[in-house]
């Protein structure tokens, strides 16, 4: 009997130490509303949990393109909301954003998209040269213009961010610095503070686990 404890007692610290050798791989949430529907299989009801997505959208690049939500199918984006006239925090958020462009450009599973929140000056042209400026190309990063209230509406009900236009302002308007990661199946995995080293250093390690999940 003693035998058998010690034994018991040594498979189980055996399963520990390997638990903690291969620890379960860690899943990023999904965020957002849900709602759930349920259907019948086999007899059997069964509830699905039907998650937060991305609608369809839209604009034009800097590349004079037609870029659609659907081009990123499959993909990892990583969204943010700004404006070229910006002087609070869109120079910052540009600088952590190429930081993300320069460690995933050469990957065609990462993508990174900028919608302009004052697209009636950021036209295309003036999107090229900003974006020559920060020496960023398409397909890796695109910067989109079009609909002022298109894009409003997109990033407050959809992205679920801050996006609007306010004279109390110093530049006329209010906008998050959150970068927004969505999945291939057009689903906020996480927010990320695009003025901060550390959150943005999160950002890209969040990344590497969803090219491992997709």
């Amino acid at each position: 009997m003693r035998n058998i404890l010690l034994n018991s007692l040594a498979f189980g610290l055996l399963l520990t130490a390997c638990s903690r050798l291969f620890p379960e791989e860690e899943k990023l949430p999904i965020l957002g509303p849900r709602t759930w529907e349920v259907r019948e299989l086999n007899g059997q009801k069964i509830t699905d949990t039907i998650y937060h997505r991305i609608p369809d959208w839209s604009y034009l690049n800097q590349d004079s393109q037609w870029v659609q939500m659907a081009d990123f199918s499959g993909k990892i984006v990583v969204t943010d909301f700004f404006f070229t006239s910006c002087r609070t925090i869109c120079p910052i958020m540009k600088t952590q954003m190429l930081r993300v462009y320069e460690k995933f450009n050469a990957d065609p599973k990462v993508r990174l998209v900028s919608f302009s929140i004052d697209p009636e000056h950021d036209s295309v042209a003036l999107l090229r040269a900003y974006a020559a400026q920060l020496e960023v190309s398409t397909p890796s990063w695109h910067m989109l213009t079009g609909s002022k209230d298109s894009i409003y509406a997109l990033g407050q009900k959809h992205y679920m961010v801050t996006a609007y236009e306010d004279e109390k302002e110093p530049d006329g308007r209010v906008h998050s610095g959150a970068f927004i990661l969505i999945d291939g199946q057009r689903r906020i995995r996480g927010y990320y503070d695009g003025t901060q080293e550390k959150s943005v250093n999160e950002l890209m390690k969040a990344i590497e686990l969803l090219k491992n999940e997709n």
